[in-house]
């Protein structure tokens, strides 16, 4: 049965969320989820120093089972100002090397737990260059899915943040893109010259400074800065380059 959804005609792919990655992962070598604000740059500075994050998808109390059974540290559900790491990049600037963490979030960590076997990539704005580029030594045709968020009824709320870091891994791959491949780079195009001001100013960035968390807006902003790969591996994101 012919799918119109698949973008297979296409070597670069994008198309939101876990309906995206039903439709793409089939016909991708590769997988690159980008939640730009924040799980894929929490993963980006936590790999990048060299720790092993565990994405995770269920509450609270399975987590604190499953981080036990790895011997490793669960970070705190949510992003509130405290000690300890959670999803808030800022609060992993400096976790050692050799860390093992479990991070959850209800977009990103899910949707990196439902790619199969298909190798998966979690990408960011800090990041964009040298994920595309580890990506394509695996594969030329590639499904990039910018996660979103939840509304409060559980619906899909496509998010600019991700769309742009979903359009700066593009600006970096290369072989034909589909339509919806290109609107998300030519939205990173149109707002790269100021991204801190654009992450700023969309609702995304406007809800975690108003929790006070101006920083992690500004650290997901840093446009290739980091040369971190993070590869799923047996369950857990890790440095390629390790």
């Amino acid at each position: 049965m012919t799918s119109y959804y698949d973008q297979h005609e296409y070597d670069i792919r994008c198309e939101w969320g876990l309906a995206g990655i039903s439709q793409l992962s089939s016909s991708s070598e590769v997988i690159v989820i980008v939640d730009v604000l924040s799980f894929s740059t929490s993963v980006d500075i936590a790999v990048g120093n060299g720790a092993i994050v565990y994405p995770y998808r269920g509450n609270e109390k399975s987590a604190a089972s499953y981080a036990h059974s790895l011997q490793a540290v669960l970070a705190k559900f949510g992003r509130e100002n405290s000690t300890g790491y959670s999803l808030s990049p800022a609060s992993l600037m400096h976790i050692p090397e050799g860390t093992r963490l479990v991070l959850s979030s209800p977009n990103g960590a899910s949707l990196s737990l439902a790619t199969g076997t298909v190798p998966t990539f979690s990408g960011c704005l800090r990041n964009a260059r040298t994920v595309a580029q580890a990506a394509q030594k695996i594969g030329t045709r590639i499904g990039i899915i910018p996660a979103g968020e939840r509304w409060k009824d559980g619906s899909l709320r496509p998010a600019l943040e991700d769309f742009i870091g979903a359009g700066a891994i593009i600006n970096n791959l290369n072989g034909t893109c589909s339509p919806e491949t290109e609107a998300a780079k030519a939205i990173f195009l149109q707002m790269s010259a100021t991204l801190t001001e654009n992450l700023q100013r969309c609702s995304s960035g406007k809800e975690l400074i108003g929790r006070s968390q101006a920083k992690d807006v500004e650290l997901a902003a840093a446009l290739n800065q980091s040369h971190s790969t993070p590869l799923l591996i047996d369950g857990a994101y890790r440095n390629k380059n390790d």
